[in-house]
């Protein structure tokens, strides 16, 4: 069976409740713990259905927003999974206050009460109205960046395609495809300025409906972060500007050097070589197939699992008209099957996807064959990212297949752009942290604290007078800041992790390799840092951990001839 195939059927809330309610009473009168294991897996059973309708639903969805009919399918579960979820936080509390707490642990982990109470603790019935409206805020949001349709010298351009021609050899081109990028954004930026704000104030609601301050605490429990707080974010990011930073700048001015302008401006930064960045040397059908040569060669599990995806048309890589912006892996319960959705636009990003969302993907096939439990299937976000970016580097030894003689510019780019991308990462954490520290900001408010965290972490980056971005309005590109409150500091927190495999696999690849299938294999049976400690990782939040993560890095980009 082929995704296509794939059977969609319209969620059954009332008879998800009512299957519930019957296993919550059984935990409740249980005399006897048989009685509420079977309880907890009968739910993982009727939770996997559940997921595999909203998955699928929400996946056909993306690949058209203008699709009548998943279009209304997508405005029903985004009005009904706040209900989904109150019903999961009935059967959670049941387990939280079972009398069989001791069994529970010995059979499904302590990390399973874990998540368990914080379902709980993260919820109110006064919320479901708020996560309503924030999901049709969301759509929205993901609609009006969709709707990119930009004339770009003859060409009918989205934002990714227009993101291409911003790696053109032509400067002028480069800052042509600038202007129609920003231009989008600040023809909607009134749009935009009032969804977020929407958002901000809906988001502050429920953190106080809970009893905080502000939304930040719940934002935290939202992401499952049960093992660190935001204080120790604020440690880890200021190490990321005492020792990132500076670097950056110095990779920037010498990038400068290399092409051949007196200053880098931000159509620039995509632009690594005088003569073209790597670009990809065949088609989608091509890159696939060196992805295939790729991973049976990585090694036989991986080998499998891509052939599983290809003959199950499970990669969605083309960008087509009404398809949503982005990428991203998901996963699909009853079919046991991950799932890539992205938009290939002909440059070296079209080979991180097969890296990248190929990690994650990769990591659920190897999760959801050791982990019976949906709820251990993934982690939090700050490991599932570290599956992701550290197969691109496992994947660095075969970029012959993908760039010919280019695969060396490849390496040198990508190793400095998941550098360069650390100190923005923190930025868009600080920023969101503040903005829910202070959610009655205005808008150009907004947009000013942004400038200023540019200065603080993009020291080097100039807009060359482009007005919308100088005053503070390019993180309104960025959709996670929509859709995914504090979904950002993973990235960065992930990305040392990933720096240390890239350091081990110059030690001993087959030891690292043997570390990152043992952190897939876990998925999110165990919280962050222990799933660190299972992994041989260091404590991204322990001073010096970021200056020896990044350490083989810096050595390889100073010893480059690129």
């Amino acid at each position: 069976m082929v995704f296509s195939e794939f059977e969609y059927k319209r969620p059954n809330i009332k008879d998800f409740s009512d299957k519930v309610d019957v296993l919550v009473a059984k935990i409740n009168n249980a005399k006897a713990f048989d009685e509420v294991k079977d309880a907890i897996y009968e739910m993982n059973k009727i939770t996997k259905a559940m997921m595999t309708d909203l998955e699928i639903g929400g996946i056909r969805y993306t690949l058209n927003t203008n699709d009548e009919f998943y279009a209304q399918e997508q405005d029903f579960i985004d009005e009904n999974a706040p209900l989904i979820d109150e019903i999961g936080v009935r059967f959670a509390k049941a387990v939280v206050d079972s009398k069989f707490q001791e069994e529970i642990s010995k059979e499904f982990g302590k990390q399973y009460i874990r998540l368990s109470k914080n379902t709980v603790d993260r919820f109110a019935p006064e919320l479901i109205p708020f996560k309503q409206e924030e999901n049709k805020l969301s759509s929205e949001y993901q609609k009006l960046v969709a709707s990119c349709n930009v004339d770009f010298n003859g060409e009918k351009c989205n934002i990714y395609g227009l993101l291409k021609h911003m790696q053109d050899p032509d400067r002028s081109i480069r800052k042509l495809a600038f202007e129609k990028w920003a231009g989008f954004f600040a023809e909607n930026e009134e749009k935009l300025d009032e969804i977020y704000d929407k958002l901000v104030h809906l988001r502050d609601k429920m953190g106080k409906a809970l009893g905080f301050e502000n939304f930040v605490p719940l934002g935290y429990m939202n992401m499952g972060r049960l093992d660190y707080t935001p204080e120790q974010v604020g440690v880890f990011r200021e190490q990321v500007r005492k020792y990132i930073v500076p670097v950056c700048a110095e990779l920037r001015e010498r990038q400068a050097k290399k092409i051949g302008v007196d200053k880098l401006k931000y159509y620039d930064e995509g632009f690594m070589y005088t003569d073209g960045n790597a670009m990809p040397i065949g088609d989608r059908e091509f890159l696939v197939g060196c992805a295939q040569k790729m991973y049976n060669e990585l090694s036989e599990d991986t080998g499998k699992f891509f052939k599983y995806m290809v003959d199950t048309q499970l990669l969605e890589l083309d960008t087509k008209p009404g398809k949503a912006v982005g990428g991203y892996c998901t996963f699909i319960p009853d079919y046991n099957s991950p799932f890539i959705f992205s938009n290939f636009n002909g440059t070296s990003a079209d080979v991180d996807v097969l890296t990248h969302e190929a990690g994650h993907a990769f990591m659920s096939y190897c999760s959801a064959r050791h982990n019976e439990l949906y709820d251990y299937l993934f982690s939090t976000n700050e490991v599932n990212e570290i599956h992701s970016m550290s197969m691109e580097f496992f994947a660095h030894p075969w970029m012959e297949l993908f760039f010919g003689d280019a695969a060396d510019k490849y390496r040198y780019a990508h190793t400095a752009d998941s550098l360069e991308f650390v100190p923005y990462g923190v930025c868009v954490d600080e920023f969101q942290e503040k903005v829910y520290s202070n959610p009655d900001l205005t808008p150009k408010q907004r947009k000013e604290l942004w400038h200023e965290l540019e200065q603080k972490y993009l020291p080097t980056r100039d807009f060359d007078g482009n007005e919308f971005m100088e005053n503070g309005g390019f993180w309104q590109k960025q959709s996670h800041i929509f859709l995914n409150p504090f979904y950002y500091i993973d990235y960065t927190l992930a990305s040392m992790g990933a720096f240390e495999f890239y350091g081990k696999m110059k030690k001993d690849r087959n030891s690292a390799w043997t570390d990152y299938v043992n952190l897939c294999n876990a998925g999110g049976s165990l919280p962050y840092l222990e799933l660190l400690s299972l992994a041989n990782l260091s404590n991204p939040f322990e001073e010096g951990s970021v200056e020896k993560a990044i350490s083989s890095l810096v050595e390889d980009l100073n010893n480059s001839d690129y």
